[in-house]
């Protein structure tokens, strides 16, 4: 069995954590936390970093920013640290420990349970036999495993940012749209679904619809007369004209 370290209290640990209560092959004997959390057990809740315990691997996840800190303050040496930032490279990582990176590719909410056995985990490290450790801890909750690198993993951050967060963006404005005019946002659920199953089986280019792709020029004039919130409008106009400049179906 591998024993893990997790150092943080977030949404990406919490989910961790809960992940690695379901597999024999990995067991959390510690959890670093500034305060109290009531996520995890007390009786494995850590404040102090002469309080952590050897382990085979410590799992930091944090803060972007926290990373190099943390990663400084663990009172070890030649032990395997891994972090699950998106953005950050392994050499974040301070030297005096071998470094690795434990990814989910997932958007995490603490109050939102997650199927983690779907959740692709993008793994580095800089020595072969460490890929081999948390290859295993990857595969025992995850069935999409697979080997990335620093620059690898930096694109899909952005394409994650571009693919996720923008596009729930884009859902509140149109919650916001929908709610201006008394219509449940809820009815737009299905034709969401619709447009996010459609890319399983056709490209983004393939499946692109509305009136930008069919240059219907009249219909954008009227959503832009309708629109009278100037970010909206803005965005509105930003994004018919990149669809615009992709490609003619």
């Amino acid at each position: 069995m591998i024993q893990v370290v997790l150092l943080g209290s977030g949404n990406v640990a919490t989910h961790l954590y809960q992940a690695f209560q379901k597999t024999s092959e990995v067991e959390v004997i510690q959890v670093f936390t500034r305060n109290q959390s009531l996520d995890f057990p007390s009786t494995i809740q850590v404040h102090s970093y002469n309080q952590l315990i050897p382990a085979d691997v410590y799992i930091i996840s944090v803060t972007d920013l926290a990373i190099a800190e943390v990663s400084k303050s663990i009172p070890f040496e030649n032990q395997l640290v891994v972090h699950t930032s998106g953005t950050s490279a392994l050499d974040v990582l301070d030297t005096k420990n071998r470094r690795g990176v434990f990814y989910p590719l997932q958007t995490f909410s603490k109050v939102k349970k997650v199927d983690f056995s779907e959740i692709p985990l993008c793994l580095e490290t800089e020595f072969e036999e460490d890929y081999a450790i948390i290859e295993k801890m990857a595969l025992s909750i995850s069935k999409v495993v697979q080997s990335v690198s620093s620059d690898q993993r930096k694109a899909l951050h952005v394409a994650a940012v571009f693919s996720c967060n923008f596009v729930n963006h884009l859902y509140q404005i149109g919650s916001e749209i929908c709610e201006e005019n008394n219509i449940p946002f809820s009815i737009l659920f299905p034709l969401i679904k619709e447009t996010a199953a459609k890319i399983e089986t056709l490209t983004p280019i393939e499946a692109q619809t509305g009136p930008a792709i069919r240059r219907d020029e009249k219909t954008i004039s009227k959503h832009l007369d309708f629109l009278q919130d100037k970010n909206q409008k803005e965005i509105y106009q930003l994004l018919t004209q990149s669809i615009q400049n992709v490609k003619k179906l």
